[in-house]
């Protein structure tokens, strides 16, 4: 079990914030990221499907097809990082 400090509450509010917004664990205190801070982290939306229509990873239902996601995210660079996301993105349905 860690130690408090003496001093770890000086100037903080009821909540755990101090003076500068930070809690008291060094993070900044988030102000309600909201419902769609995912959509927000989407640089480029549509980059992704552009790539894959690109080079006919379409299937006939206007899904990307998985082989080429994997596929994709192995080969790196910013088209594998938005593949990963996908993937990614894929299992929180």
């Amino acid at each position: 079990m860690r130690k408090k400090h003496a001093f770890s509450n000086v100037g903080m509010d009821p909540d755990g914030h101090g003076i500068l917004g930070f809690r008291a664990g060094g993070k900044k205190a988030s102000k309600g990221k909201g419902k769609d801070f995912i959509q927000k982290a989407i640089k480029k939306p549509g980059a992704l499907r552009a790539a894959a229509k690109k080079a006919g990873a379409i299937d006939k239902d206007g899904k990307i097809k998985v082989s080429w996601l994997k596929k994709t995210a192995k080969k790196g660079g910013t088209m594998g990082k938005r593949a990963n996301l996908a993937l990614t993105l894929r299992k929180l349905k």
